[in-house]
Formats: structure tokens, sequence, C-alpha cells
């Protein structure tokens, strides 16, 4: 007889749909590459999309868009010939993001967030308007945390944001060391209760 933990699974993996399976068997995987076992609310894409300029927004980089909750939010709210270029490290996501976001403005390419500037030269662009972020810092080594917020900072335009939503403050000392300007707000109708940061060029 399943016990009620094995239980409450087997009806938690019926009620999901295939894209937070997918998510809740990589977070299994490789914990380190996601920090919640949930995507993200939409109470959260919310708070961070709303702050973004979609009128003058032409360029957009997300950093590690997982199963594509936030690349599909966005893709809603861009301009018509805007780019929205998603940059993942786990394959899994990456054939995932590709096989079912059909939108001639997303460019998935899968690597590390560090190679930003490769990627935004691949698209014909050497500067971003908004480099929006989820990738987990916390679990991310000090020098590399620290060369993936210079990196993003160098390629942002002059009145260029970035946007982090994290779990923990973990990258902040990093931002606040790079970035002229550091905004801090919460969301706590998230799984699990979300920090952001949003940073001036």
């Amino acid at each position: 007889m399943l016990d009620c933990g094995v239980c409450f699974y087997l009806v938690l993996i019926n009620l999901m749909n295939g894209h937070s399976w997918l998510f809740l068997k990589n977070f299994f995987k490789h914990p380190k590459m996601l920090g919640s076992v949930i995507p993200s609310s939409r109470f959260l894409m919310n708070r961070v999309l709303n702050r973004i300029d979609w009128e003058n927004a032409r360029t957009i980089v997300e950093f590690g868009p997982g199963v594509g909750n936030f690349t599909q939010e966005i893709l809603k709210r861009m301009r018509p010939d805007a780019r929205l270029a998603a940059i993942e490290l786990n394959p899994d996501f990456v054939e995932w993001l590709r096989a079912t976001i059909r939108d001639p403005r997303l460019y998935v390419f899968q690597g590390s967030v560090v190679d930003v500037e490769r990627v935004l030269k691949k698209l014909g662009c050497e500067q971003a308007d908004y480099v929006i972020s989820g990738v987990p810092f916390s679990t991310i080594p000090p020098e590399v945390r620290e060369r993936i917020v210079r990196t993003t900072h160098s390629v942002l335009s002059r009145e260029g944001r970035l946007m982090v939503y994290q779990f923990s403050s973990a990258v902040l000392p990093s931002l606040e060391r790079v970035f002229r300007k550091v905004d801090r707000d919460f969301e706590p109708f998230n799984v699990f209760p979300a920090r952001l940061f949003y940073c001036a060029k």
C-alpha cells in the first residue's frame, strides 16, 4: 500500500501540465540550475515586466528562461519589431522552448549567460535595452557571478536596465558594485517569495 507522501506526489504529477512536469523533473536533476521546484507565478511576472518601457524596448535578453513562463509573457508584451534572445544552459529546456514557442521574434541560445556579448553579436547588435534574469546567483561561484554582472553591464545600452528576480540577496553586493543605481522590491505571492532588483546603468 502506498504511503500518503507517494500518493500526494502521484496526484501532483497528474495535475501538472507538460511544462510544469519538465520543470519539476529538471529541478531534481539539476537543483542548482533552477533554485525552485515551481515556475514563476503570474504575480512575480507582472511585478517585473510592468517596469519595462515596452514602447521603446527593441532588444531584450532573458537569462535562464527555463520552460518559458516569462518568455511567453515577454513576447505578448513586446513590439512586433522587437527581438528576444533567451539564453539557457539546460538542453532539455532549450529543446522545449524551440519546440513549443513559435514566434519569429524569439531566438533561443544554448549556453552560459556569460556569453551574452557573443549572443548579441549573432543577432547583429551590440547592446540590449533590457536583460531579465532568473538565474539563481546564490548557487554560482562568486567570481562567475561577478563576471556575469559586469558583462551584462557592458552589453546594456546607456538607458538599459538589468532586472533580477531571486530567492536570496546573494547577488546584491555585485549589483551595487557595478551598477549606478539598484532599486529593491519584493513579491510575496510566489513559491518561494522573491526578491527583485532593478539596476540602472
